[in-house]
């Protein structure tokens, strides 16, 4: 990966709007959590400040050498995390697809039994002492970023009676401004439980839930070590320059 940062201006104007059509209601029933956590009054649009249009701003210093190493960041000298080994990698880009350099991208998951390293985890599989769960890299100049960990398992959690949730990993990602940052989930091809997943069907677009789907990348495996999956990110593009005041090709 390009550990250099780029000294170019970086692109102005004003982030696309969110198309929320392909994000799920904020008041979904199926998921019992957003009951409570749902607005109570209709939403209120507001034109991006300074702030939330620039920034932030990151350097690889801040980077340690294993932090996107998650089978041995947490390890014990020597030891490595159990469960399978594989690699996540891809591109971060924006809606107009170009690619978005020297975004920090951070990264938890459950470990292979499926729990999380956490004080509040409820779920009774075991830790593994050697997996802290937790890690995070810089994309390089191409939008590239990549990681190595063990696959996570799926866990129940309260929602129903049974309800599980898929092996996913969490993604947070800071893009060229505060506006452009995503929170989101990765899932991973042919898991039986993303079509059942409550959360996962707070989403009505069959296509969207399809973005969230890592795919088995047999070209980029580490041979006798670690498959790969691949997962390309869009985060939120700029605005071109209007046209004469009009909004041809915006």
């Amino acid at each position: 990966m390009n550990n250099r940062l780029s000294n170019s201006r970086a692109e102005a104007g004003a982030f696309m709007e969110r198309d929320h059509s392909l994000h799920p209601p904020a008041f979904t029933p199926g998921y019992k959590s957003s009951v409570l956590r749902a607005p109570k009054q209709s939403l209120i649009s507001f034109a991006s400040t300074l702030s939330e249009k620039t920034g932030p701003a990151f350097g690889h210093n801040m980077l340690g050498e294993y932090d996107n190493d998650l089978i041995i960041n947490f390890a014990k000298p020597g030891e490595e995390a159990i469960g399978q080994r594989i690699v996540v990698h891809g591109r971060v880009i924006d809606q107009n697809a170009k690619p978005v350099p020297n975004v920090l991208v951070e990264f938890w998951q459950a470990n292979a039994g499926g729990r999380y390293r956490h004080k509040r985890e409820g779920y009774r599989a075991p830790l593994d002492p050697n997996f802290g769960g937790f890690g995070r890299t810089i994309t390089d100049d191409d939008g590239y970023y990549w990681f190595r960990t063990i696959k996570p398992g799926p866990y129940p959690w309260p929602n129903g009676v049974n309800d599980w949730r898929p092996a996913h990993i969490h993604f947070s990602l800071f893009g060229t401004g505060f506006a452009q940052r995503l929170v989101s989930q990765m899932y991973f091809e042919g898991d039986p439980l993303i079509k059942i997943c409550p959360i996962v069907n707070t989403i009505s677009d069959p296509d969207a839930i399809d973005r969230l789907v890592a795919r088995l990348d047999m070209n980029n495996t580490i041979p006798m070590d670690s498959r790969a999956y691949r997962f390309d990110i869009v985060l939120r593009g700029r605005r071109s320059t209007f046209f004469e005041n009009r909004k041809e090709g915006n």
